[in-house]
């Protein structure tokens, strides 16, 4: 019996085992899936050596692009440092200034295949007037290139200028600016936009170009660039969206939309077909003139220009009677006479007249003096 139960309480145990491992991978699963959402800070991808294709590539490849006539000098010049900075990577460099293109072609050296795509890029940057210093970054690993095409998004030429000249800024100061927030070199030239850097810094510069061509400023996607990077340095908002603290911007058109001043009102519909205009005849029919001999016709025509001319020498008269017609005149307002029905009493004038005559400003009554003489006598005597 002590044999059979031994197996049972293994089987038993290794089953505990396996569940155990399985809610452990669980927890490893729902914390990794956070973590592999973002890169670690200071990762980097491993370069590509001679050891990972040591065979190197079956066939070769190569690729071309004319470049405009007004480049011909600078690519002369740096031409040398293109080569130079290609051999590095075993991909051969030629420039045909009779046709106006540069080439691009792997050797057998040649153990990167991506580094053909990394050359083209090299070269179309070079044709778009990017300058040498710049376009030899492309060839690194972490850096990479856009070239937004512009030309075909407007109509119009002047509003085409002015919305590319809105991208730039006073003095460059826009396009500074995009530079420092996306860590991309920018570069306008002619219908194209070249820019050169990282791979996030690039999808935002495509958005700002195409919205400033879209009649969008850039500098409201500049504000919201510049949030992001104040948010990307706090660890715990990582995670978190960011919808709540970036700027929302309402488009607003001011101007109203003209009206035409001939507003063409649509009649009701009808399934009748208008009524059919009448002719000449139908109108000398219905007058009766249409029965008339040519004599008749000729002499009730001359009546008619006879009255028409009658009625305007008659307008005309009454024009230049106008002058010789006096305007009409102000009715004269006559004034009233005063009305003597409220008699003045003249006597009571007179006797406020006397007594202001006789009152001084500030003296006293006269009873009050005739009592100041009587008192003043009284004192005299006993003295």
């Amino acid at each position: 019996m002590g044999d059979m139960a031994d197996p049972e309480a293994a089987a038993a145990g290794a089953k505990q085992k396996e569940k155990q491992k399985h809610k452990n991978k669980k927890k490893a699963a729902t914390v990794d899936e956070s973590e592999l959402l973002t890169v670690p800070d200071g990762w980097k991808e491993p370069a590509f050596t001679r050891e990972d294709n040591p065979k190197g590539l079956l066939e070769e490849s190569s690729f071309a692009t004319l470049f405009p006539k007004y480049r011909e000098a600078y690519l002369k010049e740096c031409w040398p440092l293109v080569q130079k900075a290609l051999d590095e990577h075993y991909v051969n460099a030629t420039l045909d200034l009779i046709e106006g293109s540069m080439t691009v072609t792997t050797t057998k050296k040649t153990f990167d295949p991506y580094a053909i795509i990394r050359a083209r890029d090299l070269i179309k940057l070079l044709a778009r007037s990017v300058p040498f210093e710049q376009a030899v970054r492309i060839l690194q690993d972490d850096v990479a290139c856009d070239i937004i095409k512009i030309g075909s998004l407007v109509r119009k030429r002047d509003t085409f200028i002015k919305r590319r000249g809105r991208l730039l800024g006073p003095k460059g100061s826009t396009l500074k600016a995009l530079e420092l927030l996306t860590n991309c070199y920018i570069m306008v030239q002619g219908n194209t936009v070249s820019a050169l850097g990282p791979f996030s810094g690039l999808k935002e510069v495509r958005k700002v170009v195409l919205d400033t061509m879209k009649n969008i400023h850039p500098i409201y996607n500049i504000k919201t660039l510049m949030i992001k990077r104040e948010l990307a340095k706090d660890p715990e908002l990582r995670s978190q969206s960011w919808e709540r603290f970036l700027p929302k911007f309402k488009r607003k058109n001011l101007k109203k939309r003209k009206e035409p001043k001939k507003k063409n009102t649509k009649k009701e519909y009808t399934p009748f077909p208008p009524p059919q205009p009448e002719s000449q005849i139908d109108k000398e029919l219905a007058s009766g003139e249409y029965f008339l001999k040519e004599r008749q016709k000729k002499r009730k025509r001359m009546e008619e220009i006879k009255a028409k001319q009658a009625d305007a020498t008659k307008k005309r008269q009454e024009e230049r009677n106008k002058a010789f017609i006096p305007p009409k005149e102000k009715p004269v307002v006559k004034t009233k006479k005063a009305s003597t029905e409220k008699k003045i009493d003249i006597e009571a004038i007179k006797e406020k007249v006397k007594n202001a005559k006789k009152k001084k400003l500030g003296a006293l009554p006269v009873e009050q003096v005739k009592l100041k003489m009587a008192a003043d006598e009284k004192k005299k005597k006993k003295k």
